[in-house]
């Protein structure tokens, strides 16, 4: 089923979500204290392309919370934003809750990625 889910959503709205992320790691990587979180956006737009059967899980110390802050600020509501308003529309119809359940888990990704760990479910 998560195959089929992944298909589906890749087509209708995964691949234009996961260009966001890779264009924020993009620019985030133009200097070279950023690179690290850039790399980290390039993790997470894998996890937007193909969300079904992973599951994310949060933890971190100070130094996460400190760049989490820091990412909020800049780019973090952007991002959870866009995320959040794609779930209420997907939303809106029965067949498309399950993809606006997966929209909203990236959108709580999105507003603190850095500490949190993508764990399959199988």
């Amino acid at each position: 089923m998560s195959c089929l889910g992944n298909a589906i959503w890749f087509i209708f709205g995964g691949l234009v979500s996961g260009l966001g992320w890779i264009l924020a790691g993009c620019l985030w990587s133009i200097t070279i204290i950023g690179i690290p979180i850039g790399k980290q956006c390039f993790k997470l737009a894998g996890l937007t392309f193909f969300p079904f059967g992973k599951e994310v899980v949060y933890g971190g110390n100070s130094f996460s919370l400190v760049v989490n802050i820091i990412w909020l600020i800049i780019s973090g509501l952007p991002l959870a934003f866009a995320h959040v308003v794609s779930g209420v529309i997907l939303c809106i119809t029965i067949v498309g809750i399950p993809f606006g359940m997966q929209s909203f888990k990236l959108a709580k990704l999105a507003l603190m990625p850095f500490g949190a760990q993508v764990v399959y479910r199988y």
